[in-house]
């Protein structure tokens, strides 16, 4: 066997190669399982990734969160959760502050002037609080409507070019608009359509 990375031979029952220390056993098991009918698909790769344009990188961005499982209501727990964490821990450290602040008052070796300043310090964080309580809101009202729409979108239904009930696609009286819209699959296709 060849090492992949030094590329010395080296004797097919040594599990790391002698000269590099490379991971033989793997390299082995890989080319093993290797699925030889699978052909390879370059529109999968970080290089056609590269090669996008940034409208077909929008186009393809639901595809890829559906993928990874980021529906509209994933993301909606997922922002109601960030709310009530960042809530909690601003109400941790606005009673943090508050405790340590007001013990060090108590202990009498701080001067007058700077003790209603300590008593205050607390209230920072009222901000990681208020943040956590708008994204709660977020979550819970405002794409709570964003959830519904993409959900809507996602279930099969009639689409806006559906054909009446009864009505034949090769009728020749119905007007474009009506007719239900064939696949793209190329530029002659549908200009053979619109020409007939």
């Amino acid at each position: 066997m060849v090492c992949p990375q030094c590329a010395i031979t080296q004797p097919e029952d040594l599990k790391f190669c002698k000269s590099c220390g490379a991971n033989l056993f793997a390299v082995r098991n890989a080319i093993a399982s290797r699925d030889t009918n699978e052909k390879f698909d370059w529109s999968k790769t970080w290089i056609a990734e590269m090669m996008l344009s940034e409208e077909e990188h929008k186009k393809r961005e639901p595809a890829r969160e559906l993928e990874r499982g980021e529906t509209a209501e994933f993301k909606r727990y997922s922002e109601i959760k960030a709310g009530i964490l960042t809530s909690s821990v601003g109400a941790g450290v606005m009673i943090f502050l508050y405790t340590l602040f007001q013990a060090i008052i108590a202990s009498g070796h701080i001067s007058p002037d700077a003790a209603p300043i300590l008593r205050v310090i607390w209230v920072a964080g009222v901000i990681p609080f208020l943040i956590g309580v708008a994204l709660t809101f977020n979550g819970l009202v405002l794409s709570k409507k964003q959830a519904e729409i993409a959900n809507r979108a996602l279930q099969p239904g009639p689409g806006p070019h559906a054909l009446p009930p009864g009505a034949n696609d090769t009728d020749p009286s119905l007007s474009s608009a009506v007719r239900p819209e064939p696949p793209e699959f190329g530029n002659t296709e549908n200009t053979t359509r619109e020409l007939s």
